[in-house]
This record gives C-alpha cells, structure tokens and sequence, in this order.
C-alpha cells in the first residue's frame, strides 16, 4: 500500500482531534471538582476512558501509517515521522511539522491537566477520610506496611451506618 504525506496528515489531524477531546474532558472534570460535583465528576471519568481508549486508537493508526511509510521509503520501520521530513515533498514539510508540534504540546496539556486532577481527587478522598476519621475514629484501621506507608481502612467489626 501506497501511503502519502497527506495520509499521514489525516492520521496526525485524527490524533490531535482526539487529545482536544480528552483535554476538553479533563478540563471539565477540574472545573466539576472544583466546584464539588461528584455526580458529573463520576460520568466525566467514563467518558474519559472512552475518549482515552480512542486517543490510543489514533495513535496506534498514525504509528502503523509512520512505519508503512518509513517502509516505502527504505526505512527503518522504527524511524520517527520527524525523522522521515527531509524524506518528504518540501511543500509538505511545514504542515507536517505544525502537526507534529501541535501532537506533542496537546500531548504535554493533556498530561499536565490530568495529573493536576488526580492531585484534586487524591486530596478530596483524603479530606473525606479525614472527616470520617473524626466523626467515628473507632470505624478505622491504621495500619503501616514495611515502607513506613500508612493504610486506613474501615474496620469490619464497626459498622459505618445502620439502617433500622
């Protein structure tokens, strides 16, 4: 198969369409925690995984499109699109190189934005253990592993709520 530079542009504008999506979803899922919307914090995590599960679809097609090309050209199969430029027509260069850049700043954001999320969730379940902890510390374990970690866990003989 016959793989073109405008090929492997449609493949770089699907990846990117695909990481704006993720970030656009990670972006409203920090503006839920922040604003303490549980509900739409949990719907945003499964349209996440779904919007992630199609940014490795993406990628996974532009990879394969990268290495059929670096074939056709007598490549290493591994070689990087960034390293095949100079392979492709010079009218074709800059929007590839654009596409490139564009990937990997996405790329970047979306990574930034995500671990900035799980720092919010990570210290909101702190804080909801922490509540919970004072208003019925007899319901927890501590307990140390041989890293010097703590573990809280809810103890099985106390019961958190009873229904009546």
């Amino acid at each position: 198969m016959s793989i073109s530079w405008e090929h492997l542009a449609d493949c770089l504008r699907q990846e990117l369409a695909a990481y704006g999506g993720l970030l656009h979803l990670f972006e409203q899922q920090q503006h839920c925690l922040l604003n303490r919307d549980a509900q739409e914090v949990m719907s945003l995590g499964a349209a996440i995984e779904a919007e992630a599960q199609q940014v490795a679809v993406s990628r996974a097609q532009r990879e394969q499109a990268v290495a059929d090309f670096a074939a056709q050209l007598r490549q290493p199969r591994t070689s990087t699109l960034r390293a095949l430029l100079p392979l492709v027509a010079a009218e074709a260069r800059p929007l590839l190189q654009a596409l490139i850049d564009e990937v990997n700043m996405l790329l970047h954001r979306v990574r930034r934005v995500s671990r900035h999320n799980h720092t919010l969730l990570t210290r909101a379940v702190e804080v909801h253990q922490e509540v919970l902890q004072q208003l019925r510390p007899t319901a927890f374990l501590k307990t140390y592993s041989p890293a010097g970690t703590v573990s809280v866990t809810g103890s099985p003989a106390t019961r958190l709520c009873t229904a009546s």
